[in-house]
């Protein structure tokens, strides 16, 4: 069953759909990172490590950024695609953003994006070829289901946020009910963090 999400943000062209959908327990991460490192067209995807990714404004921020970026021509990396994973890092180090967000032959949890910027590039078309590619759990993507998903210290030590967030969205119960501030906080540090990155 495919739980592939077709979401169109706010202030982009409709003509540029994003598709987003969630693995767990993969099972061929050597094997897609291979044909992404080839240079295959086929697998020109996002592939970024789910265990590094908060929540869905998280990824989302990434994605509004790096599709802004393509459509101003202003891409600091190969593609659009390339671009979400290096719009997470809180760096300027295009390598070092692959190797901490993107796809390992470690994977175990995978997000996937695809962004429509040719229209032969739909729900339909994605859906199946990620059928096809991926040897995984498909799961829905949201909040739920990334807090049990997340690497929230790992996450914190990347973003270099201190010891004040320590306690901050540790467990999935942190995302729910009471650690709701908590986990505000942690996502605005996240947010902040990226959107200085291109302030240097």
């Amino acid at each position: 069953m495919s739980h592939l999400e077709t979401l169109y943000l706010s202030h982009l062209p409709p003509s540029l759909p994003i598709h987003i959908s969630l693995f767990r327990d993969l099972r061929n991460a050597a094997f897609l990172r291979e044909q992404l490192l080839s240079g295959n067209s086929a697998f020109e995807y996002a592939f970024v490590d789910a265990s590094m990714i908060l929540s869905r404004t998280h990824i989302l921020a990434a994605i509004f950024r790096a599709v802004n970026s393509h459509i101003s021509s202003r891409l600091k990396s190969r593609n659009v695609h390339s671009e979400i994973v290096f719009c997470l890092s809180p760096n300027n180090n295009i390598a070092e953003s692959f190797r901490k967000f993107g796809i390992t032959d470690a994977t175990k949890d995978l997000l996937v994006v695809k962004v429509s910027v040719t229209p032969d590039i739909t729900h339909d078309t994605v859906a199946g070829h990620l059928a096809e590619v991926i040897e995984a759990t498909p799961l829905p993507f949201d909040d739920e289901t990334l807090a049990t998903l997340s690497n929230v210290s790992k996450i914190r030590k990347v973003y270099k946020l201190g010891p004040a967030l320590a306690t901050a969205a540790t467990t999935p119960s942190h995302i729910n009910g009471a650690g709701d501030h908590e986990k505000k906080v942690l996502e605005a540090c996240l947010l902040g963090a990226m959107a200085l990155r291109g302030a240097s």
